[in-house]
């Protein structure tokens, strides 16, 4: 199962250029992707990265020369609402997919209840906020949670959607479909072994911006080189 990181140190340079982990590139980011290396478009629209309809089509054709080597380009998305992320997806992924990219649709705190339109994306990727299943309360996407949230109407524990059997049923069905399946916000070895339990092709996380050359064992280890590699021939075939 793939990583997609930040190039926050040399070592994590190396790796992406062995294709050991890819690169996760924003308009907002800032960092330089290096060349040929595996990578996805984010649209930056969880936390304050989003540039606005415009500029992000206009990134998205500047680095269209890349689209070959990036897994997918997400259309924008509402964090915490599916229906919402549907209505703000849909006029994008077309034009994402007129770009060459692999078409990524955001998965959202209720989707499972909807109609999802398969047809129109390539990628399924796994967003969602916190949640209390039994109140339907989402946590508000303009405000950060802390450690052990709860519910401010029954106060149960709150959980991510993104671990949810719904969540889960979903990467099912887009598996079965022929779709490409993500995971956003992997950052330990738990989760990961989760995402890939569960079916997931790729996740993205900010593990190794907290001191990369001690986490980058650590996370090659969550797979194993070998397994890695293996996908990057797949890759490339």
């Amino acid at each position: 199962m793939q990583y997609l990181a930040n190039p926050c140190s040399p070592s994590v340079v190396t790796a992406m250029h062995a294709r050991q982990i890819g690169f996760i590139d924003t308009p907002a980011q800032g960092n330089k992707r290096p060349a040929g290396v595996v990578w996805c478009a984010d649209n930056g629209c969880f936390g304050k990265g989003w540039p606005g309809s415009e500029k992000w089509l206009a990134w998205l054709e500047k680095n269209a020369h890349a689209a070959a080597d990036c897994l997918f380009a997400t259309a924008p998305d509402v964090v915490g609402d599916a229906a919402a992320t549907l209505d703000r997806s849909a006029p994008f992924l077309p034009k994402i997919r007129a770009l060459g990219y692999p078409a990524a649709l955001v998965a959202q705190n209720g989707l499972e209840d909807l109609e999802v339109p398969w047809d129109t994306f390539d990628v399924l990727f796994i967003g969602g906020s916190l949640e209390c299943l039994p109140c339907r309360f989402v946590w508000p996407s303009d405000r950060k949670p802390k450690r052990g949230e709860r519910c401010p109407l029954c106060w149960r524990m709150l959980r991510e959607w993104k671990l949810s059997p719904a969540a889960a049923a979903l990467v099912r069905e887009a598996k079965a479909r022929g779709k490409w399946v993500h995971m956003g916000r992997v950052n330990s070895g738990r989760r990961y072994q989760y995402a890939h339990d569960i079916g997931c092709d790729s996740v993205d996380g900010t593990y190794l911006t907290f001191g990369a050359n001690i986490n980058l064992p650590k996370l090659l280890a969550w797979s194993g080189v070998e397994n890695q590699q293996s996908l990057f021939a797949e890759l490339s075939a």
